[in-house]
Parts: structure tokens; C-alpha cells; sequence
């Protein structure tokens, strides 16, 4: 019989099994690195040094932890309705896309509002791309995790053809671009006090947009009606049809909020690092973002942290390349490691804290009280003298 799970376990176990995973996955990578022939340790050591190592280490892991919490959001929210959308790198293709055609539609004024608006068409771009997902798979009963992941897809291709068709700056020779956005389109480093921006250097507004979406989100999942009406479709759709809450309209603004937030990251790298879109943004962060969410057990308010991590082994791997010649692009590895070991931790939920039963005792039959014995009384049979002669029987005739 075992014992009854504590309060505590569950929490625990949202603390526990991440970190497990990681530090397998590092195992795992330490092994390649040494079939490789290479050491296992000073791989280890230089990624920590290139990731959290010196100022310059910093200012690399915040500027790709930016995008990161984005992304992740954008899988996060839709996780609440009980949806697995993987589409956060289409959405922000498409954010990225919206962002650099806003200049071809109109002058927008390059100012705060005009960058503002740059980011608000990034934003609706990624949020209708994700909340089409929604919408075929309620309305159409298609799997939103394979239209989310075709989505992406379609929205790389989209992307190629416009920037290399009708939006290319003729500038561009050897690298397809949009016309870059004008310097007062463009997102700046954040400017803080004296001492303090020396630590940040060339790390942009995104950073705090991402921190400061990831808050927000976490409040409305968690202090809000509407955030607890959609904690309740994720947990069981039929029993929030029965007590009448809108599942349909719930899921599809999930599906629009997260969608939007990746949006929002393809705008923030198109006017904040690339200053046009071309084939740099597509680097992979949706994917990255997939990721960071499940290892923050899509919560919001995990994300940062995390975020934090993934991008400071992003910004690792140029290290690994010059001290130990490889690939920069071996990190992907140890994401891999950390993404197949996050989802194998899921067969230990509920267990790692679970007490193993107690043995039963069997439990032996006490002896029944003996029955009474009856006794008797034995009656002597009466017996004869050995000596004594039997007389002989007379017949009636007088003979013997």
C-alpha cells in the first residue's frame, strides 16, 4: 500500500524532471563530444563560458533569449486550451514579413508610433497564420499540430517568393532582401543607468517586450475569468461545453495570442537585428521556441529563465568552433538530447516522489480451540474364573 501523494509532489515534480532532463541531456552531449574525440569536460566548461562567461557572453544570451520567450509563447498559450501547436516558426516568418511590407504600403513615421505600428502588423500577421491552425481543426477536425507544422511550411515558401519577387530591394545582390526599414523604424538597446548598460551593450527593447508579455500572460492565465475559462477547455472540452463555456471562440484566441506573440518576435528581428527581412530570420527560433515551452511545462512565468538557457547555449556554439573545431551548429545535439529526454520525463510524472508499496504480510490463521472430548464410563464386562469347570448341559431326556 502506498503512500498518498503530498501537495508538494506535484510542484516538485514541474522542478524536478526538467532539470533531470537537462543534465541528461548534457550527459548525452558529453558523450558525443567524446565518440567525437574530444573532451567532455571542457565542452561542458565552454558552454557555461560562452553563455554566461563574461559581459559580452551575456549580451549574446539575452539578445537570443528575446525571440526565444516569444516563441515559446506561442506554444505555451495554445497548450492551456489543450492544443499542441508547433507553428510559432511560421508565425514568425509571417510576422517578419508583414513587418518590412508595412514601409511598401505606406510611409509610416519613423518614430515610436511607427515602429509601434511596424510591430502591431507583425503581431496580426503571426496571430491570424496560428489561428487558422485553430480554426481547421475546430471547425474541420484537422490536427493542429500537423496544420501548425504544414502552416510553417507554407509560410517559408510565402516568404522566399516575396522577398525574393516582389519585395526585393534591387540593392540586394548576393543576398535577397526587403529595403531595409529607416533608422527611426528600428528598435534600439535598451538605455539604462550608468554601469548598467555596459552589462546590456547592444541588447534591444525585444527583450523587455518578451519579459514583460510573459508576466502578462501568466496573470491572465492565472488572476483573470477568462484565463481560468480556458485553463478549464484545456483540461476537459466536453464538461466546458456543459456548462456553456465558448471552447470554439476561447481556442481560436488562444491560438491568435500565442501566434501574435511569435509574430511579434519575427517583427522584433526584422527592426531590431536584421533591419530587413531576408533569409537570416528563418533561423530555427520557432523550433528553439517548442522547446523552452516544454521545458517550462508551458508556464509563462518559467519561460524567461529557460529562455535564458536555450539562447546562452545558442550563443555557445561559436565558442565550441574555435577552442575545440565543432560545428557551430552542434548545439542543436544537446537541443535534441534535452527535447526527446522532456518528453521521455513525462513517463515519470506522479512516480518520482510515489513511495514504493509495502510488502503485505500475510496474515496467519490462529488455531481454532480444540473440541471438548467426550467422555464415558467404561462398564467392566463380567468375567469368569479360568478355573472354573463349565458344567455340562442336561439334556431333557436326562442324558448328558
Amino acid at each position: 500500500m502506498s503512500a498518498a501523494p503530498r501537495p508538494w509532489h506535484a510542484s516538485a515534480e514541474n522542478i524536478a524532471l526538467p532539470v533531470l532532463a537537462l543534465a541528461g541531456a548534457l550527459l548525452l552531449f558529453g558523450l558525443f563530444v567524446w565518440l567525437g574525440g574530444h573532451s567532455p569536460v571542457e565542452a561542458w566548461t565552454l558552454l557555461f563560458k560562452g553563455a554566461f562567461g563574461d559581459a559580452f557572453s551575456w549580451q549574446n544570451s539575452l539578445q537570443r533569449a528575446a525571440p526565444l520567450m516569444l516563441t515559446a509563447l506561442a506554444v505555451a498559450l495554445p497548450a492551456r486550451a489543450g492544443l499542441v501547436v508547433i507553428g510559432g516558426e511560421g508565425a514568425l516568418v509571417v510576422g517578419a514579413l508583414a513587418c518590412a511590407a508595412v514601409p511598401y504600403a505606406f510611409t509610416p513615421p519613423a518614430n515610436a508610433f511607427g515602429s509601434t505600428l511596424l510591430m502591431l502588423a507583425a503581431a496580426i500577421g503571426g496571430g491570424l497564420w496560428v489561428a487558422l491552425a485553430g480554426a481547421l481543426r475546430q471547425w474541420r477536425s484537422v490536427n493542429e499540430t500537423i496544420s501548425s507544422l504544414l502552416l510553417g511550411y507554407i509560410a517559408i515558401a510565402l516568404f522566399k517568393h516575396i522577398v525574393e519577387g516582389p519585395l526585393r530591394d534591387p540593392a540586394s545582390l548576393n543576398k535577397p532582401s526587403t529595403k531595409p526599414l529607416a533608422e527611426g523604424l528600428r528598435i534600439g538597446p535598451i538605455m539604462g543607468a550608468d554601469g548598467f548598460d555596459s552589462w546590456l551593450g547592444d541588447v534591444h527593447w525585444g527583450l523587455v517586450i518578451g519579459l514583460v508579455l510573459c508576466v502578462l500572460a501568466g496573470l491572465w492565465l492565472s488572476f483573470t475569468a477568462h484565463g481560468m475559462a480556458l485553463r478549464v477547455v484545456g483540461g476537459n472540452a466536453k464538461a466546458a461545453r456543459l456548462v456553456g463555456l465558448p471552447s470554439t471562440r476561447l481556442i481560436l484566441v488562444a491560438c491568435a495570442a500565442g501566434g501574435g506573440c511569435a509574430g511579434l518576435a519575427g517583427g522584433i528581428e526584422v527592426a531590431a537585428v536584421q533591419t530587413s527581412a531576408n533569409a537570416s530570420v528563418i533561423a530555427g527560433l520557432g523550433y528553439t521556441g517548442i522547446l523552452v515551452a516544454f521545458v517550462a511545462r508551458q508556464n509563462p512565468w518559467a519561460i524567461p529563465p529557460v529562455a535564458l538557457l536555450f539562447g546562452g547555449f545558442g550563443a555557445a556554439g561559436s565558442l565550441l568552433q574555435r577552442r575545440m573545431d565543432l560545428p557551430d551548429a552542434s548545439v542543436l545535439v544537446l537541443q535534441g538530447f534535452a527535447f526527446v529526454l522532456i518528453l521521455a520525463s513525462e513517463a515519470l510524472r506522479g512516480k518520482l516522489f510515489q513511495r514504493p508499496p509495502l510488502p503485505r504480510l500475510r496474515k496467519v490463521p490462529k488455531p481454532l480451540p480444540a473440541a471438548p472430548v467426550a467422555t464415558s464410563t467404561v462398564v467392566p464386562l463380567p468375567t469368569r474364573p479360568t478355573d472354573e469347570v463349565p458344567a455340562p448341559l442336561v439334556s431333557a431326556g436326562g442324558k448328558a
